[in-house]
């Protein structure tokens, strides 16, 4: 399964060397990559729907309790078959959708990196792993999101994007450590064992709180919606892809893996279907006031999440029966209604429905699959989308979780999508055709049969559902805890209240359809309401953000070294002295102390009158000198007490100090001019604060008792387990190998920001004068 996953990013670097080989006629090639992915998991199916449970583990962070370990079960295995096979229609639709674009290659490679984040994402065990591919989608879908770069609005939605989906990625690293606090441990597999010690646990609702968090953002979530509609800038391509099968499910697949772990309690459902329920129907509502297929498309789509949201919180088999269902659903109709609007957006130039009209004449192939795709989207049969909606409406209708509101509301809500994916699937076909659309012709082959292809299995689903029944959907409801052995799919369930509830959704739906038309008129209507909208109030507290950061940057940031110097060692004082209040219990042994010598007192004197020097001479140079001559006396100390590695290594470094220095400064003039005597009293009394607190507590360290176990231990173990003879190195490179790691990272980026400067070209006409 790794090899799997890192595939998708082998390919993305590989187009870094071979990308023009996939700008041409050879693109559509591209798509053999998750095919053969496809065709990988499809070799999964038999197994995992006998009921198996599939396991990898590669050790990467032993020592934390990080691996890389990935289960493949009923849920993940579904997502993984969504993943790949939708994205090999994507591929090869781009290669035609994008022909000729100068950057065709770069989209591939985001697309194929994106993919690979996405499997990582579905098939890891690890609460931390699981985060790391996490934000891996989110990096790659703001490349995705921002293809047009050129476009300002395009910038700004994979900024949005990025900002609102990496706020949750954060709160899924917070919850995988908070999980690994209580449980003791980063697998999710293992943590499924201690479901009921993870509930009675005072940090429960903490982690139930930032997966909520993580899986809202993610999955477009009221009041964290907006971030979709507007990544709708984006290419049809990654519209498809990422925001009706993919990345917007991430958050739906996070809250179902965690169910068995965390579900079942009164917060986690009760939470679940109260946001699901106002997501869905605020969604819904909105589909009423566009007039572009990707504005009516994404407010579907996010009605949609909010229905799966709305089933996982009921929290009974029926529900999680038509969640996994509504998943299969969702995806086919969904990718095939964006892939028609890309078709028609492509040959017609426009996505707006009130322009569009009559295109059967010239797409009979695309207007099919709008068709099909429609009657699964309104839940009409024979579509899988009818066996969907009565699987949600019997669960909604259980004795357990019958509530007259939310029977309402998921009513309500269908109706709506049935009313919107009439619009996206039927309106711009039917009709006369407009005179400036005569001439269109159909698009390449690759472009009209992934939508046909995915339609035609919406409705091959609903007329067979048992090839799907037994290998997809039972091992789903088995990955949630539940047990799938009385579940049986079939399009007739009798007439009963459920058939009812239907029969009203479509009927009523179907009115709507013809006596409500999209118009500017309800656009305008909607956009009074523009400036409560969560968007607006998010954009307000945005802009007070700044305004405060402007603030704050020049009280604190103002460039000034000696401030930001004065103002972390403020800072420390005040912190480390308040802690010190109270709690300092110097208790000395001065009999242990070894006694002064001659030399001793001489580097002393000779230190503190360098000081006194530097602090007061009025030339730079002389002030490096003086500098120079308290790091020598500081070696001095240092051979004194038998640490001459020590010394060598401040020799060293007050060496190339100095010499820096002079370089730096020989050119300035000669005398400083010394700051007015106020500055230089706060000064002093700031640096008599710090160096009474350091000594206070170079004081308390020698009062404490002597304890070795700490160093015996690293005396012992250097050469055996790090190979080193040399106790310090081996500490840092091995013992303390992550705190290198990260120094060397932040020295490595100051280096290619240092790097970036001094190869800046600036143009003439950018110059500051």
């Amino acid at each position: 399964m790794l090899t799997a996953i890192l595939l998708g990013f082998l390919f993305a670097v590989f187009l870094v060397f071979a990308g023009k080989f996939f700008k041409g006629k050879f693109s559509v090639l591209a798509s053999l990559i998750p095919l053969g992915l496809f065709i990988y998991f499809c070799r999964f199916i038999p197994e995992v729907g006998s009921g198996e449970v599939i396991r990898q583990t590669y050790q990467w962070v032993p020592s934390f309790g990080v691996n890389l370990s990935f289960t493949l079960d009923g849920l993940s295995l579904l997502f993984s078959l969504m993943i790949t096979g939708i994205g090999f229609l994507v591929f090869a639709y781009t290669s035609s959708y994008l022909k000729g674009h100068e950057y065709l290659d770069r989209f591939y490679g985001y697309l194929a990196a994106f993919m690979g984040a996405m499997l990582g994402l579905v098939l890891s065990d690890n609460m931390i792993s699981l985060f790391t591919f996490w934000e891996l989608t989110s990096i790659s879908s703001f490349f995705l999101i921002g293809f047009n770069n050129t476009s300002e609005a395009s910038r700004k939605s994979a900024l949005t994007a990025l900002g609102i989906t990496g706020i949750g990625g954060l709160f899924l690293l917070l919850a995988g450590l908070v999980l690994g606090n209580i449980s003791g441990t980063y697998s999710i597999s293992e943590m499924l064992n201690m479901k009921e010690a993870i509930a009675g646990h005072e940090y429960y609702v903490i982690a139930v709180i930032f997966i909520f968090i993580a899986a809202f953002t993610k999955s477009a979530q009221f009041p964290f919606h907006f971030w979709l509609p507007g990544a709708m800038k984006a290419p049809t391509p990654v519209s498809t892809y990422l925001h009706s099968a993919t990345m917007v499910k991430a958050g739906i697949y996070l809250l179902m893996r965690m169910t068995p772990v965390l579900g079942g309690e009164e917060i986690w459902n009760t939470t679940l279907i109260i946001v699901g329920a106002v997501t869905m129907v605020y969604s819904a509502v909105h589909t009423l006031f566009r007039t572009d297929l990707k504005g009516i498309l994404a407010y579907s789509t996010i009605s949609a999440l909010g229905i799966l949201v709305f089933l996982i919180g009921m929290g009974t088999r029926d529900t999680f029966l038509a969640a996994a269902v509504f998943i299969i659903v969702h995806a086919l109709y969904k990718a095939t209604l964006f892939l028609v609007t890309g078709i028609i957006d492509h040959e017609t130039g426009t996505r707006d429905v009130t322009a569009l009209a009559g295109l059967r004449k010239v797409l009979m192939p695309v207007a099919v699959a709008g068709f099909f795709a429609a009657i699964s989207s309104a839940g009409i049969p024979p579509s899988i989308g009818f066996l969907g909606k009565e699987l949600t409406y019997e669960g909604t209708l259980h004795p357990e979780v019958f509530n007259i509101l939310l029977v309402v509301s998921i009513v309500v809500t269908k109706i709506l999508l049935l009313w919107a994916g009439f619009v996206a699937g039927i309106s711009p076909f039917k009709g006369k055709l407009p005179e400036r659309f005569q001439k269109i012709h159909m698009p390449p082959l690759v472009m009209w049969l992934p939508p046909l292809l995915l339609a035609t299995l919406g409705m091959a689903f609903g007329i067979f559902p048992a090839l799907i029944q037994d290998n997809i959907i039972k091992p789903v409801v088995t990955a949630l805890g539940q047990n799938p052995e009385e579940i049986h799919l079939a399009l007739w369930h009798g007439f009963n209240m459920v058939f009812i509830l239907s029969l009203v959704t479509i009927v009523v739906g179907t009115i709507m359809y013809f006596v409500i038309k999209p118009s500017e008129k309800l656009v305008g209507f909607i956009s009074r309401f523009n400036p409560a909208s969560p968007k607006t109030i998010l954009e307000k507290l945005n802009s007070g953000f700044i305004i405060f950061s402007a603030y704050w940057t020049k009280i604190f940031q103002n460039g000034y070294l000696r401030n930001y110097v004065s103002t972390i060692i403020v800072f420390l004082v005040v912190l480390v002295g308040y802690t010190m209040i109270g709690n300092t219990k110097l208790d000395l042994d001065y009999s242990s102390l070894t006694k002064l010598s001659i030399y001793e007192i001489v580097a002393t004197v000779i230190l503190i009158v360098g000081v006194f020097y530097t602090v007061f001479t009025g030339s730079r140079l002389a002030a490096v000198a003086a500098m120079g001559v308290i790091g020598l006396a500081i070696c001095l100390i240092f051979v004194f007490y038998s640490a001459p590695d020590l010394a060598m290594t401040q020799f060293s470094i007050d060496t190339l100090t100095v010499i820096l220095f002079v370089l730096v400064l020989y050119k300035l003039p000669r005398y400083l001019t010394l700051s007015d005597y106020k500055m230089r009293i706060k000064d002093g009394i700031i640096s008599c604060a710090f160096g009474l607190i350091v000594g206070i507590l170079a004081l308390e360290v020698l009062s404490e008792p002597v304890h070795n176990e700490i160093g015996d231990f690293y005396a012992r173990n250097a050469y055996i387990m790090a190979h080193g003879k040399n106790v310090v190195n081996v500490i840092l490179v091995d013992f303390r190998g992550a705190d290198t790691m990260i120094e060397i990272s932040v020295l490595a980026i100051s280096a290619i920001g240092v790097f970036g400067l001094l190869k800046l070209r600036l143009k003439s006409s950018d110059r500051v004068k």
